[in-house]
This record gives structure tokens, C-alpha cells and sequence, in this order.
């Protein structure tokens, strides 16, 4: 059989995926997408990113708790909430997700080929479909095949007591007790989400500490809100095995000779580049022991003209760096040098409850980089819109330069944060200072006016050295 000739095959359509398709479709390249599930959109828009994201709104919309303050502890919009009511709103949004992303890629005359990707060559790629198998020869490859859910032959998944991040919404049912091994940001998200419906959760981590890239202040103030929510956390423990009782009931075995019983477990400890089948000795390429491709800064491997982006190459395996990553891959391929893009700018956003974001520099980073700064704090509570919105315990922090008082981080914990998040950002892009918040006018009642209020409080505390 021949093979289909294609300026550029690109194997995934997750976000990084489908934004590279796009990209070189909008150059006037031909272009295929294979996608090894029935639909587009590879785990972002259905196992993973929103899915998970989806379930947390569904959660906070019936369990009331962004109105508990206002209302009382327990106000509740549904009492009995089951898992059939988190899945239903999910699925509906990824329906509606698939339909957008087939509607992108057929408009902008972008083939999908659905099946299992191999290398045959550094050029060719087999695709053995559910009906029929069919090769593609291209000058260019983007490998964007994402991840799956680490496992461990210490933790038996079942798919119905013992789950990893891809089976949550299969529980049968809501469990009263749960286990989540991981504290990593998955482990974290779903740790709240099942928190604030009122399930024991114990969350089992071998570091010391959650969430070691972000600033220890706002993890710690995470930290308490779990804590407030009956997590108990088990910071420093490994877990040496996990079985199921005849009972049902869940037992973590860990190194340290406890014990944790629960009715679930989910398992959340890392993630696997999805390169098994690919057959990358084909094409002159190898992955890491947990499936990740070496790519350059512009995410070129070390085959020229094969390029990979999304998950499969890393840190920080955002869908919203992804879809960066696989434009700036796109253009670098057929040599639009011109198309760049800083990733000291990128934003962070972990949807634990209350969600936390940020951008920059931790103080950590800088009191390691000796840089000499001054921090600004707000409050939730000090606005009008926190006392509207009933959340009085979100804080938005702003690290400057002492000197040159450029703002050097933002870093936020509370409802809104991933939003919130973009006004330090353009600011950070544009070389902005501190001052910016200071004479800028922001609509009232806004969460944005914690920006000025934080720009007050440290050039305040800047002052009062200087005086």
C-alpha cells in the first residue's frame, strides 16, 4: 500500500496537538492528525484537565461552599450528592469540548486519522485504524502524544475501590472514606474536591512538603484549608502496598508500619509518557525510563525534523504551555523564526479549592538568588467583592524588586485566582512596576482591587525601611 503524502503528521490531538495542526493548517500545509481514540482531544479534554476541572465546579456549585460563609456551614444546594451528578455535568461539557475541537480541525482542512500510531521510518508513520490500517509520509513529525497515569506494582487498580486520576468518575459511589496517594497537583485537586463533599480524606505524600514549586506561604495556607476540611496528611510516608478486603475496604500499607483503611483509593503519584506504541527506534529516537522525549528549546528532538511537545516532553505539562508549545513547534518547523515566546511568563494554575495561581518568582527562588525584594499582601476579606462573594480567606501576594521595583512574582490563593492571575502577568511582560497598581484605577467592587491594595501594603512597608 502506498503511503499518504503530508507536509506535516502530528501524532496526538490534545492541546499541543491540535494547536500545532492548526498553526501549520493556517500556513497552507497539509496536514494529518492520528488520535488513538474514537474522538479528538486527546486526555486534556477527556480523561484529564476537563474532566477534573468540570467535577471541581460541580462540586462547589452543590456541596454551596462558596456561599457557606454567607449561609452557614450547612447550606447545601443538593444534600445528597452522588457521583451519577458530578458525571453528568462532566460529560456534557466534554461533549460539547469534542464537538468544538472535530469542528476546528475539519474547518481548517486538517485530515484526522484515528488509530494506533508506529514509526516505520523517520518519515513513516503506520496508523492501524478499527477498520483499516494506513501509512502517512511526511517531511516533518510532531509527536504529541501526552501521558497516561503512572502505575505501580504496588498498587493493584481495580478500576472500582483502587483508581488512578483517569477512573475517578467510574466509582460506583461516593465513598465515606478515601485514600489519595500522591500530593502532587492531581493528588491535591481531587483531595479537595472529595473534601468538601464531606469524605475522610487521608492524603499520603513521600516528600515533606505539597507542591514544592510553588510559594511555601500560599501552600501553607492550602495546607490549612485542608487540614479545615478533615484532610489528614501524612507528609513524609511511602506507601509499600495496598490491598482490598473481603469487605471492600481499602488498606494502605506503609514503609513506616502504619496502616490507612478507607473505602477508596485513588492513586495520583506521577505520570507516563504514552510512547509504547510508537516504536521511536524506528525513527531514531528514545524515551526516558518514564517515557519522556528530549527535545531542545524549541522542541526539536534529536532527529531534525521531528518535533515534540505537550506532556510527553515534561515539566510543567500544562495544557495551556501545551498549546504554546505545539504553536512555537509548528512555526520552527517550517521556519517562522520569528514566532517566540518567554516561558518566565507563563502562568501556573492548580485548581485545589480555593484554587491557587501564580507567576515569577517565589521568595524562595529569590532569597536563593540573593535578589533583594519587598512583598505586598491583600486580603480577600479587605475588599468589597470578597465580602460579596462570601470568601474571606483568599490573599493575593506581590513580590518587587527593592530597587528597580519591578514586580518580580504574583502569587495568589483564593476563588478566581487562575483569572486574577493574567493582570501581574501582562504587567510582568511589560516590564511594569509596582507603581502601575498604585495609580491605576480598577472597577469597584473588583477581587482585581487586591493588586492595589498589595501595591500599598509593600511599598508601605518599603517606606517605613527607607524612612
Amino acid at each position: 500500500m502506498s503511503a499518504v503524502q503530508y507536509d506535516l503528521t502530528v501524532i496526538g490531538s490534545g492541546p499541543s496537538g491540535q494547536r500545532a495542526a492548526v498553526a501549520a493548517a493556517k500556513m497552507k500545509k497539509r496536514v494529518a492528525v492520528v488520535e488513538a481514540r474514537s474522538v479528538v482531544g486527546g486526555v486534556c479534554i477527556n480523561t484529564g484537565t476537563i474532566p477534573s476541572k468540570t467535577m471541581r465546579e460541580a462540586v462547589l456549585h452543590l456541596s454551596g461552599y462558596n456561599y457557606r460563609t454567607v449561609y452557614g456551614m450547612n447550606y447545601r444546594v443538593k444534600e445528597k450528592i452522588t457521583m451519577a451528578d458530578l458525571a453528568f455535568r462532566v460529560q456534557n461539557v466534554i461533549r460539547t469540548e469534542v464537538d468544538v475541537t472535530e469542528a476546528q480541525l475539519s474547518r481548517n482542512g486538517i485530515d484526522v486519522v484515528h488509530g494506533i500510531a508506529r514509526f516505520v521510518d523517520p518519515n513513516k508513520v503506520r496508523v492501524e485504524g478499527p477498520q483499516a490500517d494506513t501509512t502517512l509520509e511526511s517531511d516533518h513529525i510532531i509527536i504529541a502524544v501526552g501521558t497516561r497515569p503512572a502505575s505501580s506494582p504496588k498498587v493493584p487498580i481495580n478500576g472500582r475501590t483502587i483508581v488512578n486520576s483517569d477512573q475517578v468518575l467510574d466509582l460506583p459511589v461516593l465513598p465515606k472514606s478515601l485514600i489519595v496517594v500522591g500530593g502532587g497537583v492531581i493528588g491535591v485537586e481531587y483531595a479537595c474536591m472529595f473534601a468538601i463533599l464531606g469524605v475522610r480524606v487521608t492524603l499520603i505524600e513521600k516528600r515533606a512538603k505539597l507542591l514544592e514549586f510553588a510559594d511555601q506561604e500560599i501552600v501553607e495556607a492550602l495546607s490549612y484549608h485542608l487540614r479545615d476540611s478533615r484532610v489528614t496528611m501524612r507528609l513524609g510516608e511511602e506507601v509499600d502496598s495496598v490491598e482490598e478486603l473481603p469487605d471492600g475496604t481499602v488498606v494502605a500499607n506503609l514503609i513506616s508500619r502504619k496502616k490507612v483503611s478507607g473505602d477508596a483509593l485513588l492513586y495520583a503519584v506521577g505520570r507516563q509518557g504514552n510512547v509504547d506504541e510508537l516504536n521511536l527506534a524506528a525513527a531514531g529516537l528514545e524515551a526516558d525510563n518514564r517515557g519522556r522525549i528530549p527535545v531542545d528549546e524549541h522542541y526539536q528532538t534529536k532527529v531534525p525534523h521531528i518535533y515534540a511537545v505537550g506532556d510527553v516532553v515534561g515539566f510543567p505539562a500544562l495544557a495551556s504551555v501545551s498549546m504554546e508549545q505545539g504553536r512555537i513547534a509548528a512555526a520552527r518547523v517550517f521556519d517562522d523564526h520569528a514566532t517566540t515566546s518567554n516561558p518566565s511568563f507563563y502562568p501556573y494554575g492548580i485548581y485545589t479549592i480555593p484554587e491557587i495561581s501564580f507567576i515569577g518568582k517565589t521568595e524562595e527562588q529569590l532569597t536563593d538568588e540573593d535578589v533583594p525584594y519587598e512583598v505586598g499582601m491583600a486580603y480577600y476579606r479587605e475588599t468589597a467583592r470578597g465580602q460579596i462573594r462570601g470568601d474571606t480567606t483568599g490573599r493575593l501576594k506581590l513580590i518587587f524588586h527593592r530597587d528597580t521595583r519591578k514586580v518580580l512574582g504574583v502569587h495568589i490563593i483564593g476563588e478566581g485566582a487562575a483569572e486574577l492571575i493574567h493582570i501581574g502577568q501582562a504587567v510582568m511582560t511589560l516590564e511594569g512596576t509596582v507603581d502601575y497598581f498604585v495609580d491605576t484605577v480598577f472597577n469597584y467592587p473588583t477581587l482585581a482591587e487586591c493588586y492595589k491594595v498589595a501595591a500599598f501594603n509593600g511599598l508601605g512597608r518599603l517606606h517605613r525601611y527607607q524612612a
